[in-house]
């Protein structure tokens, strides 16, 4: 039996108080889920256990099955793999967010706020070539990299994550980081001046560099399990995972990272992965995404559409007996567009067949579920 991992960012939430205490998850409609609950059973996880940190690398890597120690600290490595490039043992690579900051120099918006996406791109363009040591890569929207020579004092940097920040004096957030290495504070400097005619409204852009990491190697998820896995994702850093533990990555034309994603192209993904892997993740980015926007609305609406077009999908066409878990990889709140490591939703539950009682205590049961050597 193959089995599926349907993972909803940011899944777990705060109750809403417009929605009597909801959450966007207990508010949104998912009658396919809740028949797969019916063969099977509903719970409430943490994921980071309060030994990992919040974030999507880290729980991800866990309910793929890599230990602990071998998680890396930070993702930009794995997100520049996602983007067909390496490095060297001599160079180190960061994340760089596009930030908005306002007129008292806090930082407004981790994510480009107030810009199109036409208007990122060219932000990106702006910013290319600026220093021959400093190569900036332009992943999406207000998300790029930047590779340069390995600074000791750089990895060791704990540059704070800018989607945790917002409100903060962005000058005292970085400067660490820029006291640190010269090339990193010229570039910042002379890519805030290319920066300048974006600026509208109260705000204008500079680049947030965070997140430092370098060239780590992970195991692949045929020797953790013994078994074949493939991954239907856009977001760079579940490809970068994927691609670092050598399974199938497939990303449909139409996929993005956000809440516009071509959901239905991603079951029909998941499928074509099935039929030849053991097991198959399926990855939706929307639902962290529009939680850090605050929209708790289009954080419950996301997850209906992905019972309806997704599950729903996967529950019609596929024939043979499957094992299936739905859940979040950490919470992230649309009261504070804040992660954290409370509860998500687990639902775990079998298609075309029935099976033993399912136990939800902890992130293990869920590997244990569906781990399984293929039947």
């Amino acid at each position: 039996m193959r089995s599926l991992l349907i993972l909803i960012d940011g899944l777990g939430d705060d109750p809403i108080s417009v929605w009597q205490g909801q959450t966007p998850y207990e508010h949104a409609k998912h009658p396919a889920m809740d028949a797969l609950i019916q063969n099977g059973t509903l719970g409430y996880l943490s994921i980071c256990e309060n030994d990992i940190i919040p974030e999507s690398c880290s729980c991800i890597l866990r309910l793929l099955g890599v230990d602990k120690k071998d998680i890396p600290h930070n993702r930009a490595y794995l997100e520049l793999l996602a983007n067909n490039r390496d490095v060297s043992e001599y160079e180190m690579v960061l994340r760089c967010n596009l930030a908005a900051i306002d007129e008292s120099g806090r930082l407004a918006a981790f994510n480009g706020q107030g810009l199109t996406a036409q208007q990122m791109r060219e932000a990106a363009r702006l910013c290319d070539g600026v220093m021959k040591d400093i190569e900036f890569i332009h992943l999406s929207e207000y998300r790029n990299l930047l590779v340069l020579n390995k600074e000791a004092a750089v990895l060791e940097c704990a540059v704070k994550p800018p989607h945790e920040s917002v409100g903060e004096n962005a000058g005292e957030l970085l400067r660490e980081l820029r006291q640190q290495s010269l090339a990193i504070n010229y570039f910042l400097q002379e890519t805030a001046k290319r920066l300048q005619p974006l600026a509208h409204d109260g705000l204008h852009y500079e680049l947030y560099p965070w997140g430092p990491s370098a060239r780590q190697g992970l195991p692949s998820f045929t020797e953790l399990h013994g078994l074949k896995g493939g991954a239907v994702c856009k977001a760079e850093i579940v490809r970068g995972i994927a691609k670092a533990l050598k399974m199938d990555v497939l990303t449909p034309p139409a996929a993005t990272g956000d809440v516009d994603t071509d959901v239905r192209a991603k079951a029909e993904g998941a499928l074509t992965l099935l039929e030849k892997n053991d097991f198959v993740i399926a990855h939706f980015n929307g639902s962290d995404e529009a939680a850090h926007r605050y929209d708790y609305q289009a954080k419950a609406d996301f997850i209906s559409r992905i019972d309806e077009q997704f599950v729903q999908t996967i529950a019609a066409q596929y024939k043979e007996p499957l094992r299936v878990v739905i859940c979040g990889d950490h919470v992230t709140s649309s009261v504070t567009g804040k992660h954290s490591d409370g509860c998500t939703p687990v639902i775990a539950g079998y298609l075309n067949t029935s099976g033993q009682h399912i136990e939800l205590t902890s992130y293990r049961d869920i590997l244990n579920f569906l781990m399984k050597e293929s039947d």
